[in-house]
């Protein structure tokens, strides 16, 4: 067996903004959307493709934020927030969270949970956390939240309502029609 050739890298070669969003431009991921309370008391939202599963004991989940967006001042602030996992059939929801300078919540059902965070009434699968860490990563921040709530209308919620997902700017659906084996 012979060594693998190792594949030239310019050391002090940085990649561009446009190559680094191209190389994730075909990786797919899970639409949710985060909400909170501003610091004026009103409903804050914006989708995010970047919530991850960071431990299941205990529950930990992240995601990731660009520091100009408009939410971000109001997340500083925030303890608590509501993180709401997209089915399929809301894609206007994910549309109008992610476009900026509009009211995201005119026309948008909420529920008040006991504990004072807003969450969108129509998605069936959520989860309460309380924020951890605010970690300042280029000109974006990863949040590190604990998740001390999960809600899931049916049990197998993935298989009855597919899920949300985002790839190549384009929106798809999860479900056995991509089931690979």
């Amino acid at each position: 067996m012979t060594a693998p050739h190792p594949t030239s890298l310019d050391a002090a070669a940085v990649p561009s903004p446009r190559a680094f969003k191209d190389l994730f431009r075909h990786h797919p991921a899970g639409v949710a959307i985060v909400t909170l309370v501003g610091p004026d008391g009103a409903p804050v939202g914006f989708t995010a493709t970047s919530v991850i599963s960071v431990s299941a004991s205990p529950a930990v989940l992240a995601f990731s934020i660009t520091g100009v967006s408009s939410s971000w001042p109001a997340l500083r602030e925030a303890h608590s927030a509501v993180v709401s996992f997209l089915a399929h059939d809301q894609a206007d929801l994910s549309v109008r969270f992610a476009t900026p300078g509009i009211d995201r919540f005119t026309d948008t059902p909420l529920e008040w949970l006991p504990t004072g965070e807003p969450r969108l009434a129509q998605v069936t699968s959520w989860a309460r956390v309380e924020i951890a860490e605010r970690i300042p990563a280029g000109s974006s921040f990863l949040v590190t939240a604990d998740v001390t709530h999960v809600h899931e209308e049916t049990p197998h919620a993935q298989v009855e309502q597919p899920r949300l997902v985002y790839v190549d700017r384009t929106y798809h659906r999860t479900g056995g029609h991509s089931q690979v084996g």
